[in-house]
């Protein structure tokens, strides 16, 4: 299925005593880019994700965001600095000794003393915390990658409405092209007929500048051509694989051949249908660069 290359998508959960939400959301890019922001402490993640989405995302420029925030206590310790908390006990004692003054150290007093008590973060199982992570990161992308494609059946349903309005103009134009000969034909007979009189025109030598004419007009390998390409991009554009790259090429080729048909006419009507099918065709490129 087609996808588009701008998505969004959030997941939220609980699990193991930890808050996970998840989100991501993606923009055009020529290739695939990803950035990712995570609460302090786990920017191991981010090489893991970026490993995990692209098996999920072949383009685009994408930022996730990862926040891991602690719901118990479990993951946090409280360190008694015993050295520095005997120090202060011994102080106390001595000071009250020796100025003959009441110790009233407490345990309360003592843990207020900067340094007696430290917290410290319990340390973490990377790959535990991975695994508890990425069911959430996949709630958060399956939304992401579903947004794609519901914007990228749009597209596709754009483009191929376009490509149909392309392939009308071009049977017009295989139908008006073999009249433009005729045309040019009888004009040249009439004039050569104004320019000789009475005389006798040479209808072999008529023939033979239509003919020469109808080459140079001709345009029925082009319009054959752009039918194929068409018909390719139609094919290309139900690959459940990513295909913006392959239609862009195929763009590129379908202006070849516009160009030349462009070249070719002398026709006004049809040198305005060419040009229809050029403004069409750029449509058609603007949306492309919006698939994966």
């Amino acid at each position: 299925m087609i996808r588009s290359m701008t998505g969004f998508g959030r997941a939220e959960a609980t699990v193991s005593g930890k808050l996970i939400t998840v989100e991501l959301k993606s923009v055009n890019h020529r290739y695939f880019e990803f950035n990712c922001r995570t609460s302090r402490g786990y920017a191991f993640l981010e090489e893991k994700l970026k490993s995990y989405l692209s098996t999920r995302v072949s383009r685009g420029k994408i930022d996730m965001f990862v926040s891991i925030t602690s719901v118990e206590d479990s993951d946090v310790e409280v360190v008694v600095n015993h050295s520095l908390a005997s120090a202060y006990t011994k102080a106390f004692t001595e000071l009250a000794d020796t100025y003959k003054v009441e110790n009233d150290l407490t345990a309360s007093v003592l843990s207020r003393i900067p340094d007696v008590l430290t917290v410290h973060k319990v340390q973490e199982d990377e790959s535990e915390i991975y695994n508890i992570v990425l069911p959430v990161v996949s709630q958060a992308v399956d939304k992401f990658v579903a947004m794609r494609e519901v914007e990228g059946q749009r597209l596709s349903d754009d483009v191929m409405s376009r490509a149909k309005t392309i392939l009308d103009i071009v049977s017009l134009i295989e139908a008006r092209s073999p009249e433009t000969v005729k045309e040019y034909e009888k004009r040249l007979y009439d004039r050569i007929s104004e320019l000789l009189e009475s005389a006798t025109v040479d209808e072999q030598r008529i023939l033979t500048e239509a003919a020469v004419f109808a080459d140079k007009v001709a345009v029925a390998e082009e319009t054959v051509r752009l039918r194929s390409h068409f018909d390719q991009m139609e094919s290309i554009m139900r690959s459940n694989e990513a295909v913006g790259r392959k239609l862009d090429f195929i763009m590129q080729e379908m202006n070849r051949e516009a160009n030349t048909i462009g070249s070719k006419v002398t026709d006004a009507e049809l040198a305005h249908r060419v040009v229809d099918i050029k403004a069409e065709l750029e449509k058609i490129r603007e949306q492309i660069q919006n698939i994966e």
